[in-house]
């Protein structure tokens, strides 16, 4: 019975028989329903066990699989069909290139794919601060660019061009623009110790020298500052990064001296009550630690007492919601004992 349909499975068609393209066919047909049936419903079984566990790493990979190794394994089995069959040298070569690029296409998209779940990871981390998503942004469109750089090149490279004959006038013209822009590669790198050091984040108040204010914007070169006045400062990244900078948000409580003076006339008696009446005052104020009052020294017109309290924050509006406060009830106290706040005066003597 073969031997009837011998002569038909033995024509020659564009250099291949008949018998070849069945054979590549069956196995197209084999490949296809072997991922679809048998790899799809393994890819199913781990997703759901992936789904009871708290990691996210195997959702990741699960994800990997069905998105990038699923696809590739579809341009496997058609260049494992194709390859049964016998081509021109020049298709047979147009075909392996082919293959070449697909896997380096997809073995730069897995790249980028685990550079990404890191990314997510480190963001997580850090309680999903949303300049810090933006940051990762254009640090991702950096790494795809570097990514696929190299995977042209090494792409190109397989094809046979000169690609280290490239690199060297590259390398040579890479020293040349490097010493043009190292003001710009240098504020570059700040940025990159500004995102993943964290000396600072948008919204902060920070001192820089002798300039102050609440920062607005961080960039790839300069940050942008808003100064209390309401001016626009704009620091370059390496500046920040080479000044010694502080950064009053990240105070957990802010320390408080002032002074207050009575005047000498006021009795040794209400002196002495002074202390303590500060101290009630501050101790029954909410996010206000007391720590002393004194009468501290004798001043060229008034009796003078210190006073040193912390504020639980750091937030300078919330410490002058305080102070006004504290200043409030010390008016308030004083006024109804009768002890007088000093003032500049000056008494003049003058001879019968």
């Amino acid at each position: 019975m073969f031997s009837k349909w011998e002569p038909i499975l033995n024509y020659v068609i564009f250099g291949n028989s008949v018998l070849r393209y069945l054979s590549s066919l069956f196995i197209f047909l084999l490949g296809m329903v072997v991922i679809k049936l048998f790899l799809r419903r393994i890819i199913l079984i781990i997703r759901k066990f992936a789904e009871k566990t708290a990691s996210t790493l195997d959702d990741f990979l699960v994800d990997l699989i069905q998105t990038i190794v699923l696809p590739f394994l579809y341009f496997w089995v058609i260049y494992i069909a194709l390859k049964n069959l016998i081509f021109p040298e020049f298709i047979e070569k147009a075909l392996n290139y082919a293959i070449l690029g697909i896997v380096v296409f997809f073995a730069g998209k897995v790249v980028l794919e685990f550079v990404g779940y890191g990314f997510k990871i480190f963001l997580k981390k850090h309680g999903g601060d949303i300049t810090l998503e933006k940051s990762l942004q254009g640090i991702m469109v950096v790494i795809k660019v570097l990514v696929w750089t190299f995977a042209i090149m090494f792409f190109l490279d397989n094809l046979g061009f000169k690609i280290s004959t490239v690199l060297a006038g590259l390398g040579l013209g890479g020293v040349a623009v490097a010493l043009a822009v190292q003001t710009i590669l240098k504020d570059l790198f700040s940025y990159f110790c500004i995102l993943f050091d964290h000396p600072f984040k948008v919204g902060d108040f920070i001192v820089v020298n002798d300039l102050s204010g609440t920062v607005e914007h961080i960039g790839i070169k300069t940050t942008r500052v808003r100064s209390i006045n309401g001016e626009l400062l704009i620091f370059s990244n390496s500046y920040l990064t080479d000044s010694s900078l502080r950064n009053y948000q990240l105070m957990e409580r802010r320390r408080v001296v002032f002074k207050i003076g009575v005047v000498y006339q006021t009795p040794l008696s209400k002196l002495k009550e002074i202390p303590q009446i500060i101290k009630d005052i501050i101790t029954n104020i909410p996010d206000a630690v007391f720590d002393r009052a004194h009468f501290s020294a004798f001043g060229d017109f008034s009796l003078i007492f210190e006073i040193v309290y912390y504020v639980l924050g750091g937030d300078y509006n919330k410490y002058m919601d305080i102070q006004q406060k504290i200043n409030f009830a010390i008016k308030e106290e004083f006024d109804k004992r009768n002890i007088e706040f000093a003032y500049p005066t000056q008494t003049i003597f003058l001879n019968k």
